[in-house]
């Protein structure tokens, strides 16, 4: 594994800002010292886990990321910062361990950037000023598949609206001395047993609902993604009914680090893609065709400009944000 370690069981809190004490949590923390040997960029890298600024699972407090997730041994609270080229992480919570040797992975450890020489003049000014851009690979498929299905054919808003009631409602207080309002995101069991009133109260629509009920059934064989290929890892994601393309690749990006899912069936990225490289809009086709050159390395592309500050016009009003619990 590149880079060099150091994991201890020391609680060293210096520095740490806000610890409410909120959830449960272990005597000493399990920890981690890592010089990785290339910049690490947090909010780059793992900024695109957060769903929005009041995520209960995610918060970034004063350069420092809080993560809550629910891994193969129960839940688990990661902290992260990096200093002088060091990353520190400390993890509470029965997960805690196996939390801590996935640090590594989460931020790009795995992420192969043999290859990538981006030519155009907007990707190579985006790279030279995020070096420490990387894929992550949070190695948790349901984790990143299920804010993903909420995130489907609605606005943002919507989607972070019942993400974050669904962990306030029915996740459990996050583990360790965790910022106010941290949550372990709902288990798929628990999920699998809301009732349509539940899920309507979370402003979750019927075809969302249903997808998620399948996903949730099937949870333990998705999981199973994390160590298959990527196109079996696709396929696998997409054999549940209302799992495309898009949602398969959203999932990708994040719980398996494949740097070359392109979110195809987005309703903004070939647009903002299409700006950014030729100076127009471009539909998915087009797109596909203009990132091909970039594989497999097409997914980095799109986030270097993502990061890029570039946005494309707006020709008409945004959607409006709708609430379907009122429906």
């Amino acid at each position: 594994m590149p880079g060099t370690s150091d994991r201890s069981g020391t609680s060293d809190r210096s520095g740490t800002s806000d610890w409410s004490g909120a959830g449960p949590a272990r005597a000493e923390p399990v920890g981690l010292e890592w010089r990785p040997g290339w910049p690490v960029d947090l909010q780059a890298t793992l900024g695109v886990l957060r769903r929005g600024g009041s995520d209960p699972a995610h918060r970034f407090v004063a350069g420092e990321l809080w993560r809550v997730a629910l891994t193969p041994d129960g839940p688990a609270t990661l902290l992260l910062r990096v200093t002088g080229g060091v990353v520190s992480a400390r993890a509470w919570g029965p997960g805690a361990a196996w939390t801590i040797d996935g640090v590594p992975e989460l931020l790009g450890a795995r992420d192969d950037l043999t290859g990538f020489t981006p030519e155009h003049p907007r990707l190579r000014d985006s790279w030279r000023r995020h070096p420490g851009l990387r894929i992550p690979r949070t190695r948790l498929v349901l984790d990143q598949l299920i804010p993903a299905i909420l995130e489907q054919k609605v606005t943002g808003a919507e989607a972070r609206r019942s993400w974050r009631e669904l962990c306030q409602r029915y996740g459990e207080p996050a583990p360790g001395p965790v910022p106010a309002g941290m949550r372990v995101p709902p288990a798929p069991t628990v999920l699998g047993r809301l009732s349509d009133a539940d899920w309507h109260r979370a402003g979750v629509t019927p075809q969302r609902r249903h997808t998620l009920r399948r996903a949730c059934l099937v949870a333990d064989r998705l999981e199973e993604a994390v160590g298959m290929p990527p196109a079996g890892a696709l396929a696998r994601l997409r054999a549940v009914p209302g799992i495309g393309a898009w949602t398969a690749a959203e999932v990708a990006q994040r719980a398996l680090g494949d740097a070359d899912a392109v979110s195809v069936g987005d309703f903004h990225l070939p647009a903002l893609v299409g700006w950014a490289l030729t100076g127009r809009p471009l539909d998915d086709p087009a797109m596909l065709r203009l990132l091909a050159p970039y594989a497999p390395h097409r997914h980095r592309v799109v986030r270097l400009i993502e990061l890029s500050g570039v946005r494309k016009p707006r020709f008409g009003p945004r959607l409006p944000a709708r609430d379907y619990r009122a429906m």
